[in-house]
């Protein structure tokens, strides 16, 4: 009997740390498995940027205890993205004009979500596809053909973090460096799902097509834009994406006036799944209204 205790014992000693694990999986599993429903419903914009911090913060302690769950780095890739837009360089964007050296401060905190976001989706990537990480810099044409639509997840956010943190500051070399990048990994995610979560990598590209090399970027724009709106029709984010960079780009103040207003005319209530995303495009499109003789030239 004896001896059968301390078997017992010494089992329940060495099993411990892979009951923990296990716990700790569940509890990664769970946090990263659901589609942000809490949040993106909710239509307080400024309750969900007080929670999303210690939301974030908690996942974040969460995943330093499983190093290897790969859908923990894709949720705190997503978060940390979506947060610095939306809660940091979009309040930054506000000051812009009457407070240039908070606007940039704020930029400068937005850039370092960005970076933490990109450092996620690499390090899930590299998990996917080992030594990734130390190629996707010097080999990228190649790293990117080697991806197939399973990855187009952590794809994403490593292009869209990316391409977050070059636009805070175009002067800097090393970020301006970053845009063909991202480009090239937005782009990879078009060929590989194009319509991917409701048209998310259309809608990056409705912004980013006018500014990539060669003719016809408005072109595109405008069908990206297209098929967006034909995917989902009560979406405002895609309105102002047109607005700022082809409407604004050609300096046509009646299509730029007319995209910010069918931005504001969506029904919050019709797509519940993004009353979030579509509040922070109608703050955003309603802000660009207030400022036309800062964005036109007559």
């Amino acid at each position: 009997m004896r001896a059968r205790v301390l078997v017992l014992l010494a089992t329940l000693v060495l099993t411990g740390c892979s009951i923990k694990q296990i716990a700790l999986n569940a509890v990664a599993d769970e946090l990263s498995s659901g589609t942000g429903g809490s949040f993106t419903q909710d239509q307080d914009l400024q309750f969900i940027g007080d929670a999303l911090p210690f939301a974030l913060k908690l996942m974040e302690s969460i995943n330093s205890s499983v190093p290897e769950h790969v859908n923990m780095k894709l949720t705190l890739a997503s978060g940390f993205t979506q947060y610095g837009v939306v809660f940091v360089e979009w309040p930054a964007e506000q000051l812009k004009y009457n407070d240039y050296g908070a606007y940039n401060e704020g930029l400068v905190r937005a850039r370092g979500f960005y970076d933490r976001a990109n450092e996620y989706a690499m390090t899930g990537l590299d998990l996917m596809h080992p030594g990734i990480r130390s190629r996707m810099l010097t080999e990228t044409d190649v790293v990117l053909a080697e991806m197939t639509a399973d990855d187009v997840p952590l794809l994403f956010w490593l292009g869209a973090s990316w391409l977050a943190a070059a636009l805070t500051d175009l002067e800097d070399p090393e970020m301006f460096g970053l845009l063909p990048v991202a480009a090239s990994v937005i782009s990879r995610c078009y060929e590989l799902d194009p319509d991917w979560n409701g048209g998310a990598i259309r809608a990056v590209l409705i912004s980013l097509e006018p500014s990539l090399p060669g003719p016809g970027g408005a072109m595109r724009a405008q069908e990206h834009y297209d098929a967006v709106m034909a995917m989902n029709p009560d979406q405002a984010g895609p309105h102002v994406a047109l607005a700022n960079s082809v409407a604004k780009k050609a300096q046509d103040k009646d299509a730029y006036v007319a995209l910010l207003n069918k931005a504001l005319a969506v029904d919050l209530d019709k797509d519940p799944d993004n009353i979030l995303a579509n509040d922070y495009a109608q703050r955003k499109a309603a802000f660009l209204l207030e400022h036309l003789d800062d964005l036109f030239l007559e």
